[in-house]
């Protein structure tokens, strides 16, 4: 069985059923998936990563990025990679990798940066870090309880609501 642009898509869901079981089971049955697949395609690609030759980039897993391209952090100069994947339209998986190639940061993007946001268009899967980010003043960022994950505290109304993120995309908001 070849690694593609479906089991990578599986591999990203595995991790945000952590937050949001009842989207990705929906994600599944629209894919024609199984919950056995969805195991595998994970358990494949921590056996990639885990192993003595791990990919060095996912250019030969998903072809080649709509996006490459560098950007400057602080003093470094850093490679940008961003792929389009169908269960996300609208959204780029980013991957953001040093100087020496090491992977920095992955998560998902809104390609044309930012869109602005009201509170009721704060949705799991319809908005990114970016998009929370930018929309709203105040907003505090918080790293998340477990790998890929991260949250956003957000003041609406006069009370706090933190946002849920798994690889940057909008899975959960809750009242704080």
């Amino acid at each position: 069985m070849s690694f593609g642009v479906r089991e990578f898509e599986l591999s990203l869901m595995h991790r945000m059923r952590d937050l949001n079981a009842a989207r990705v089971e929906d994600a599944l049955r629209d894919m024609g998936a199984s919950r056995a697949e969805l195991r595998a395609a994970h358990a494949r690609w921590t056996r990639m990563l885990h192993s003595p030759r791990p990919p060095r980039n996912l250019r030969r897993l998903l072809g080649p990025p709509s996006y490459a391209g560098t950007t400057a952090v602080g003093s470094l100069t850093c490679r940008v990679s961003r792929w389009a994947l169908p269960s996300w339209p609208g959204l780029e998986f980013e991957v953001l990798a040093g100087p020496g190639g090491e992977v920095w940061n992955q998560w998902f993007v809104r390609p044309s940066g930012p869109r602005a946001l009201a509170f009721g268009d704060v949705e799991p899967w319809s908005c990114v870090v970016g998009d929370v980010g930018a929309s709203f003043p105040g907003a505090v960022h918080l790293e998340g309880q477990a790998p890929h994950h991260w949250a956003v505290d957000v003041p609406h109304e006069g009370a706090t609501y933190r946002v849920l993120f798994v690889y940057g995309l909008c899975q959960r908001v809750e009242a704080r």
